[in-house]
């Protein structure tokens, strides 16, 4: 079994919430901001990265809101392989510089400000739910 290591980013404003698109292996869907640590990396120091690489945007880490653990079966992976164990660190965070900007060359095409109103509608990866439920913005 692989182990992926990553930390994500819930950033509110304005009654909006900042995502990702990612787009791989033929595979789309809205995201949250954030990505795969770095050997020797901080959690913290991932987020802030992968923020600024997918959104534009400079994010300081306001809590570490919780861990979500997922196993994806080796043959509903992008490329078949062994199972997957995929642990998600995920932060509440804010913006303090940047703008916003779409990632070129990487595992997403586009970010968005999207209304909190709007999110149910958006064709998305269950890791946004999990983000609203662990930041409250969901019930339960």
């Amino acid at each position: 079994m692989d182990t992926r290591v990553a930390a994500y980013a819930v950033v509110v404003r304005d009654a909006r919430l900042l995502l990702a698109h990612w787009s791989e292996g033929g595979r789309t869907g809205w995201s949250m901001p954030g990505g795969g640590i770095e050997g020797g990396e901080h959690p913290e120091q991932t987020v802030v990265r992968e923020v600024r690489e997918e959104t534009g945007y400079d994010v300081v880490v306001d809590e570490l809101l919780g861990i979500d653990s997922l196993v994806v079966p080796g043959a509903d992976r992008i490329e078949p392989g062994p199972d997957l164990h995929a642990l998600r660190i995920l932060y509440r965070a804010h913006v303090v510089g940047g703008a916003l900007a779409h990632e070129v060359d990487g595992s997403t095409d586009e970010a968005a400000w999207v209304p909190l109103a709007d999110v149910d509608a958006l064709d998305r990866v269950g890791l946004v739910d999990v983000a609203r439920r662990l930041a409250g913005l969901l019930p339960g």
